[in-house]
C-alpha cells in the first residue's frame, strides 16, 4: 500500500516521470552503497535483533510520511529524505531478513519450499495491498496509506520477540570488517554459480524491475485510467507472482532450479515486451500476470539456489550481494528508465528492457548449464538432495 501511495503522491505533485525515477533512485541507493557492509553485520550480530531495530525505524518513517501528507506539509524533496533515510533501513533489513529464513528452518531439505512460501505472503500483500491502495487514495488520499502501513508493523515486531529459533552460534571476529567484506566478495564472485545468479539478477533488477516506477504512466496517459487502474494493474502482477510463489512452494526438490532461472527472466523479458505494445486494460493486466510471475520464479528461485549452496559463515555476505543486485541496482534502473522515458516514452523503455531480460536469460542459460554438475555435488554434500536422486551410485567414486 505505501509503495503504491508514493509513487501515485510523486506523480500527482509533480506530474513528471524523471521525479518519479528519482525518488525511486533515492529509496534504493543505500542498498547499493552500504548493503555488502551490512551482509559483513549480518554475519556477525544476532540477526533477530538487527530485524526487531529496522522494523522499527521502518514504522518510524511510515509515521512520519502519514503527518507530512494528512497535514498537507508534504513537498516532494521531504518525499526524498524520506525514501532514502528507509533506504538505509533497507540495506540492513533485507541481508537479515534472507538470512533469518534459513534459522527458521530445520530441515535444510525444506529450505526451498520455506523460501518459496515466503514469496507466497509477500505476493498476497502484493495482490491486496495495491487494490486496497488504489481504493483508499481515490476516497481519502495517500496519508492514511502511511498510516495503515506505520501500524502494520506493530504486529511485526511482536511476531519477532515471541518468535521461537534456534539459538544463534556467533563468534568472536578479530579480523577488520573491510577484510571481511573482500573475503566475502571473492567467495562469491569467484565461484562460478554463485556469480552467474547474482549478475544476471543484476541484469534484470537494471533494465526490467523498474517497470514498476512506470506504472503510474500506463496508467494515466496510455491506459488513460486513474489510481485504481494502478491499483489493478499492480495486483495483476501481483496475481502473476502469488501462483508462481505457489508453484516453487509445491516443487519437492532443488533439481532443475536453474533451469527455471532462465526460463522465468524469459517469460519476465517477453511479458515486459508484449505489455509495452498494449493499448487495451484487459490485454495488460493479462501480461502484467505473467510479468509477475515470471519475476518472482526468477527471483525466489535465484534465492533458494544462493541459501542451499553458500557456506553457512559466508551467508549474510553472500544473501547483502544478491540483495544488492536484485534491490540495489533497481535505483539505477529506475533513474535511467525515468530518464529514457522522458526521451523515448514508457512503451519503448519497457520494449528495451524486456529485450535484454531475454538475451541475459540466454546466456545465463547457457553458462550456469555447463556447471550443474558443480551444484548438484553441493547439494549431495549437503544432504539437501541424494545421490540417487540424480541416478548416482554415491558408493563409487566420481
Amino acid at each position: 500500500m505505501q509503495q503504491l501511495a508514493l509513487s501515485w503522491l510523486v506523480y500527482r505533485l509533480t506530474n513528471s516521470v524523471f521525479l518519479l525515477g528519482l525518488v525511486g533512485f533515492s529509496s534504493q541507493i543505500p542498498v547499493f552503497l552500504v548493503g555488502p557492509l551490512a551482509g559483513v553485520l549480518v554475519d556477525r550480530h544476532n540477526r533477530r535483533r538487527i530485524l526487531i531495530g529496522t522494523q522499527t525505524l521502518s514504522m518510524i518513517l511510515a509515521f512520519v510520511m502519514a503527518f507530512l501528507v494528512l497535514t498537507n506539509k508534504v513537498t516532494v524533496w521531504g518525499v526524498i529524505v524520506v525514501s532514502l533515510s528507509l533506504g538505509l533501513v533497507n540495506s540492513a533489513d533485507m541481508p537479515a531478513r534472507q538470512t533469518f529464513v534459513l534459522d527458521m528452518v530445520e530441515k535444510r531439505e525444506d529450505l526451498g519450499n520455506a523460501i518459496a512460501l515466503n514469496s507466497s505472503l509477500f505476493n498476497v500483500a502484493r495482490l491486496v495491498g495495491p487494490s486496497i491502495a488504489g481504493i483508499l487514495i481515490s476516497i481519502v488520499g495517500e496519508g492514511v496509506c502511511f498510516l495503515l502501513n506505520g501500524i502494520s508493523f506493530l504486529a511485526v515486531i511482536i511476531c519477532l520477540l515471541v518468535m521461537r529459533v534456534r539459538p544463534q552460534t556467533l563468534k568472536i571476529q578479530e579480523t577488520h570488517i573491510l577484510q571481511e567484506l573482500r573475503e566475502g566478495f571473492h567467495y562469491a564472485f569467484g565461484f562460478a554459480p554463485i556469480r552467474y545468479i547474482i549478475l544476471l539478477l543484476a541484469l534484470v533488477s537494471l533494465v526490467g524491475m523498474p517497470y514498476a516506477v512506470l506504472m503510474p504512466v500506463f496508467a494515466k496517459e496510455i491506459l488513460h485510467g486513474g489510481p485504481n487502474t494502478l491499483g489493478f494493474l499492480m495486483a495483476a502482477a501481483g496475481t502473476g507472482a502469488l501462483v508462481g510463489a505457489i508453484y516453487l512452494a509445491s516443487r519437492k526438490s532443488v533439481r532443475g532450479l536453474g533451469r527455471i532461472v532462465a526460463i522465468a527472466a524469459s517469460i519476465f523479458g517477453i511479458g515486459l515486451i508484449a505489455f509495452s505494445f498494449s493499448r487495451q486494460l484487459a490485454l495488460s493486466l493479462i501480461l502484467m500476470m505473467f510479468t509477475g510471475f515470471g519475476m518472482i520464479v526468477e527471483m525466489a528461485s535465484s534465492n533458494t539456489i544462493l541459501q542451499t549452496i553458500t557456506d553457512d559463515n559466508k551467508r549474510g555476505r553472500v544473501m547483502s550481494f544478491y540483495v544488492m543486485a536484485f534491490a540495489g541496482m533497481a535505483p539505477f534502473g529506475s533513474l535511467l528508465a525515468g530518464s529514457m522515458a522522458s526521451k523515448i516514452g514508457a512503451p519503448n523503455t519497457l520494449l528495451i528492457g524486456g529485450v535484454c531480460c531475454v538475451l541475459g536469460a540466454l546466456l545465463f542459460a547457457r553458462g550456469f548449464w555447463s556447471l550443474r554438475g558443480v551444484v548438484y555435488d553441493i547439494y549431495i554434500k549437503k544432504g539437501v538432495i541424494s545421490g540417487k536422486d540424480l541416478g548416482i551410485d554415491v558408493t563409487e567414486p566420481r
